[in-house]
């Protein structure tokens, strides 16, 4: 199983004791990165946000920068908001950064889980599934053909145009970033696509059914089993022991959620249920190297099997040198207790 982190390079807010400026958490997110390739994982994400608190709203400059830095890790989206994009310039600017890094770029495309890139772009927010399906048939159509001829409702068609430059990697990795949406697990199976599910709350085995669906749908189009993967985005964080992860973790985690809730209607976070969602059944993967790693598996077994598991640690303003633990932690002693 892949190891990796994944981050929205969220700021903390201005009333938090470890709030720093855009520049210095610009810096130590690459230290980060810099930091996950030499302790061994295998991936790091970088999401996409266009909001006051994030610094991820140009993921593939960050990405590029952190190619320069780093010899080994593949570098990600998490996810690109597809929806609000063009592919053609999606298609270039990772065909790039696969050349910047030597073939170690991929991209995870989806919806979006926040909505302010339709706005900000001119687009209508009915159209949030029509215009992702629409865009995603595209970039694979660009990913096959170096000459593309295509035509659609919401981008100017593309008669027998060429489009450069062409990444390293053939064909370059395109995974499709889900929620809890029936019809996305559907969709990815469809087009043999892997498949990336953000579980960010609730108990993680839930989502089998929605797993089987998308196995299902692949395997009636055609495609191969080793060809439709599955990966698990998680809310996560590693300590020495659990009890000091959760002590570590809660505080920050808490505020977040229960903001991010406001806008939601979720009702504010509170220890117990803070608690149970870290407890063994679960979405949160917070706790000592051990516990962590046993939780993981057992969401494996859970799923049916994943390929695929990324750590999102930004979600409890944790300063960064008990981030910079952290992925020491999960790459040196959660990765080898996963895979041993």
């Amino acid at each position: 199983m892949e190891i990796g982190i994944d981050s929205f390079a969220t700021m903390f807010s201005e009333d938090s004791n470890n709030a720093i400026s855009h520049t210095d958490a610009m810096a130590q997110l690459l230290e980060r990165i810099e930091h996950a390739d030499r302790s061994g994982h295998d991936i790091f994400g970088i999401g996409e946000h266009h909001r006051k608190g994030f610094l991820d709203s140009a993921p593939v400059l960050i990405l590029a920068a952190a190619a320069a830095l780093t010899k080994r890790i593949r570098l990600t989206s998490a996810v690109t908001v597809l929806s609000a994009a063009d592919p053609v310039r999606v298609f270039q600017n990772f065909a790039t950064l696969d050349l910047i890094s030597g073939g170690r770029a991929e991209m995870v495309v989806g919806r979006g889980s926040f909505i302010e890139a339709f706005p900000l772009f001119g687009l209508n927010l009915q159209d949030y599934d029509e215009l992702f399906a629409e865009k995603l048939e595209l970039l694979l159509a660009i990913r096959k053909n170096e000459f593309i001829t295509w035509s659609g409702k919401y981008r100017p068609a593309l008669k027998n145009v060429g489009v450069y430059p062409r990444p390293l990697q053939d064909p370059f990795p395109v995974w499709v970033g889900v929620g809890g949406t029936p019809e996305s697990f559907v969709r990815a199976g469809t087009l043999g696509l892997p498949l990336m599910v953000a579980i960010i709350g609730g108990e993680t085995h839930r989502f089998r059914p929605l797993v089987d669906l998308y196995k299902e749908a692949g395997k009636k189009a055609g495609h191969s089993p080793e060809q439709l993967k599955v990966g698990l985005h998680s809310l996560g964080y590693v300590a020495n022991t659990t009890q000091e992860a959760m002590d570590d973790f809660y505080p920050g985690y808490a505020a977040s959620m229960t903001r991010i809730g406001k806008e939601r209607g979720w009702p504010p976070m509170t220890r117990p249920h803070f608690n149970a969602q870290a407890g063994p059944l679960g979405a949160l993967l917070v706790g000592s190297a051990e516990e962590v790693a046993e939780k993981i598996i057992r969401h494996a077994k859970a799923l049916g099997g994943i390929s695929r598991l990324t750590f999102q640690l930004d979600s409890a303003s944790l300063p960064h040198e008990k981030l910079m633990q952290s992925i020491e932690l999960i790459g040196k002693r959660v990765k080898p207790l996963v895979n041993g």
